[in-house]
């Protein structure tokens, strides 16, 4: 992004990546790929769709190698080195150094072009891409709208802009352009969904151990997916980092495939139906009675002028079932609880069968889920204090 914002790239600057080995002033740099052939040349889309090391740490070489203040001076101006001033304690601060700092050398530009010798919270990564799906304008994220006391808001916490603007509109185009197709066509294909666009990006990195840099012990690695959805009008934005050791590590396959299934379930949330689209016309919509006094049950339905047949009801025990459009009573499913006989409770939920049950005095196992599909006491039998009855659920 700085250096398209700079003018210096197009999403369309190829860089020749070879066989995924390239010498960066005397240490290697390995795209992921390295041991299959590496991707050759390829554009700037195409080397943020497959994560390629080399292209993104090429180019911000090559342009700011002489000048690496103007880099720096450019991540500040997206605001990812900003303090957010969380409403916790114990809030991360970035760290990205400049040349004018000790232990800047040849290879610390393009190392930190993807991510190593800096140090970013991801809460300030998530702030960042949701400035990106944000037209632009950074927001201080917030945990808590108001306080209240007694029903009464006593403070409120207004939104809080950070950064009207991190980039020009331009830029903003091209790279939201681009994070849609890291997962429509990139690595990151795990956090996509059919059911709405998810634009982002992909992360893996390994975990510096202190003074014992990156190779002591057993590697670990750190692997994350950031991005928004839906990605033509955004409307959430989410980071997914996870720690673990050892290979492999793939923030694509790991991070986006837990990203995919959270954005599906909080998605689904704000999807609502006209309760019309529910109904089918070729059948009653209208539930099954549950058991209870047949008199009584009858006299609400015809107060609520619904269509229902059966017996008379005076003082009969049943329910009611939906046939042919009307509500037919049945007398033989379900006997009242004090009448010390074993009864029905086929079709029910376990909490209703265990307590028509227990109120008889027996001792109910369970086994499944769902709805009761058997029951080993027939109903209408004795039931005995401390029978055992089994029941079976099924979905």
């Amino acid at each position: 992004m700085v250096a398209l914002e700079d003018g210096k790239i197009t999403p369309h600057t190829e860089v020749e990546t070879g066989n995924g080995v390239m010498n960066m002033h005397g240490s290697k740099m390995r795209d992921h790929n390295w041991h299959r052939g590496g991707y050759g040349r390829i554009d700037v889309t195409r080397i943020l769709e497959v994560s390629s090391n080399i292209g993104v740490s090429w180019l911000i070489d090559q342009h700011y190698h002489n000048n690496p203040q103007q880099f720096v001076d450019g991540l500040h101006r997206l605001g990812i080195a900003d303090s957010l001033g969380l409403q916790i304690r114990g809030e991360g601060k970035p760290n990205i150094r400049g040349p004018r700092e000790r232990y800047f050398a040849k290879t610390t530009l393009p190392w930190m072009s993807i991510g190593y010798e800096t140090q970013v919270p991801p809460m300030n990564i998530l702030a960042f891409y949701n400035a990106i799906a944000n037209d632009g304008c950074m927001v201080r994220p917030k945990l808590v709208k108001a306080a209240l006391r007694d029903g009464e808001v006593v403070r409120s916490y207004p939104t809080e802009v950070i950064r009207p603007k991190i980039c020009s509109d331009r830029t903003l185009s091209q790279i939201r352009e681009i994070l849609a197709k890291v997962v429509s066509e990139g690595l990151a294909k795990p956090a996509g969904s059919k059911q709405f666009a998810v634009a982002g990006k992909t992360g893996t990195a390994q975990i510096s151990q202190g003074a014992g840099g990156y190779k002591t012990g057993r590697t670990r690695y750190l692997v994350s997916f950031c991005g928004y959805f839906p990605a033509e009008a955004p409307r959430y934005s989410m980071i997914v980092s996870i720690q673990k050791p050892g290979l492999p590590a793939s923030g694509g396959l790991m991070a986006g495939s837990v990203f995919s299934r959270i954005a599906e379930r909080v998605y689904a949330r704000r999807l609502y139906s006209p309760l019309e689209a529910a109904i089918d016309s070729t059948s009653c919509p209208t539930p099954d009675v549950k058991r209870g006094d047949l008199a009584e049950a009858r006299r609400v339905l015809n107060q609520l002028d619904v269509p229902n047949r059966g017996a008379d009801g005076s003082g009969q025990w049943g329910s009611y079932s939906t046939e042919e459009g009307k509500l037919v009573a049945r007398t033989d499913d379900h006997q009242p609880t004090d009448s010390g006989l074993v009864p029905r409770v086929i079709g029910m939920g376990a909490k209703d069968a265990l307590y028509l049950l227990q109120r008889q005095g027996l001792t109910v196992s369970i086994r499944g889920v769902g709805h009761v599909k058997r029951q080993s006491l027939p109903h209408g039998s004795k039931a005995r204090r401390g029978q055992r009855i089994e029941l079976l659920l099924e979905e």
